[in-house]
């Protein structure tokens, strides 16, 4: 099947979005170089469903240096960029995607890469695992495994693999600590304030900064908003957490209460209606919402959209909605990913680890895929701390080595 994209004329924008990228991106760069040696994917299909963006088009077209055929697309409707894809469908890569595709149309271009029949999948969010399993299972046996890229994939996984219904290896990708401590905590932390701050053009200096969800995502947040001069709430669901937040500096209520006060609000739980109509109806007049979990789940904007008396787009990628009660509540890319759909994504150095793991995660399951009987399995260890040797060494760092003495000591404490 041919690419559908946009517009290929794009691709020379694409391509100097992926050039800089690749500048920035040491950890890629060297495997690049391996996989056109080695050549680990040699005859392999890798389907792809990543946020289109030019990190991800590098990954790809890493993967390609490695012998694989790709076939991508997009895992959000609003965070594909056009230039990119019309950049990869230039490189000989098959694409299916654009930016604000319908539902109907993202469905499609999913079900199109997977008809490409895949021997792994690299997903973000569950999109392809799912529809294997619901809509095509006559591909699963030539699947050899998949890898996953974020928390709410996994969590659909685990629900599969708890029902018995996952029918082959995934790599939990997410659960990496050179994907999560970092990508989650730095790039999330990062990269949801420059969408904010580009889309609304506001101050967060003096504001009261309202994060849903204290995970690594949530403790990214609320440490850059604290940076930027915020005073920031969380709330939580588990008290661990919860103190957790309390120690770091922070507040911590239920989000009826916080809702009454807050002027940012950033969802970042991997659930949803977390923010719901008893929330909304207490809110400022110019309370602002976002989210940056996966889905747009969240905010519950269904409801919203049902109760609002009037809509008006205020700017690109912020659309007001007044309650019947007169204020105005201001949702930035319409409750969809605001770091990805408002903004270019993590930095470039973070997803170098987190997209380093995915293509070694790859390469595992080709070397090691039939042998292995669990259907959700970690990241090797090996793999994790060769990434963060490697990381390391690009920085400049030099860390300490144990001796033969110390580790004959560490080990006998173990044993005993």
């Amino acid at each position: 099947m041919s690419s559908e994209i946009r517009d290929i004329h794009l691709a020379e924008s694409g391509e100097r979005k992926i050039e800089w990228v690749k500048r920035n991106c040491d950890l890629l760069r060297t495997l690049e170089e391996e996989f056109s040696k080695t050549k680990p994917f040699e005859g392999k299909k890798i389907a792809l469903s990543v946020h289109l963006e030019a990190k991800t088009a590098y990954l790809c077209l890493v993967l390609k240096a490695g012998g694989a055929q790709m076939f991508v697309t997009g895992s959000n409707p609003l965070s594909t960029q056009d230039d990119v894809a019309a950049a990869l469908v230039k490189a000989g890569l098959e694409v299916h995607a654009w930016y604000d595709c319908t539902p109907e149309e993202y469905s499609s271009h999913i079900r199109h890469v997977l008809e490409a029949g895949p021997n792994i999948i690299i997903d973000d969010g569950g999109d392809l695992v799912n529809m294997v399993h619901t809509q095509m299972p006559e591909l699963i046996p030539n699947i050899i495994g998949g890898c996953e890229e974020t928390t709410t994939g996994i969590i659909r996984l685990e629900a599969m693999n708890h029902a018995g219904e996952l029918k082959f290896p995934m790599v939990r990708v997410n659960n990496a600590d050179c994907k999560h401590l970092f990508d989650n905590r730095y790039g999330t932390g990062q990269s949801v304030w420059d969408g904010i701050n580009r889309t609304t053009n506001l101050i967060v200096a003096g504001k009261i900064v309202v994060v849903a969800g204290y995970g690594w995502c949530g403790k990214g947040t609320a440490m850059r908003a604290k940076g930027l001069g915020a005073r920031v709430i969380v709330t939580e669901i588990d008290p661990i957490k919860a103190i957790e937040a309390v120690m770091d500096g922070f507040d911590v209520m239920p989000m009826n209460e916080a809702a009454k006060v807050g002027d940012f609000f950033v969802t970042v739980t991997g659930c949803d209606k977390v923010i719901d109509e008893e929330d909304f109806k207490v809110m400022k007049d110019g309370a602002i919402l976002c989210n940056a979990g996966h889905f747009d789940c969240e905010i519950d904007m269904a409801r919203l959209r049902e109760i609002a008396v009037e809509t008006r787009e205020q700017r690109k990628n912020i659309m007001g909605y007044k309650l019947p009660t007169g204020q105005w509540i201001f949702i930035l890319a319409e409750g969809r990913l605001v770091n990805l759909a408002a903004g270019d994504g993590h930095p470039a150095e973070i997803m170098d680890m987190s997209f380093a793991i995915q293509a070694l995660s790859a390469k595992y399951l080709v070397e090691h895929g039939g042998e292995l009987t669990e259907k959700l399995i970690d990241v090797p260890k090996a793999v994790d701390q060769d990434v963060a040797k490697r990381k390391l060494a690009f920085l400049g760092k030099e860390i300490d080595v144990l001796t033969p003495e110390q580790e004959k000591y560490l080990n006998s404490y173990t044993l005993n």
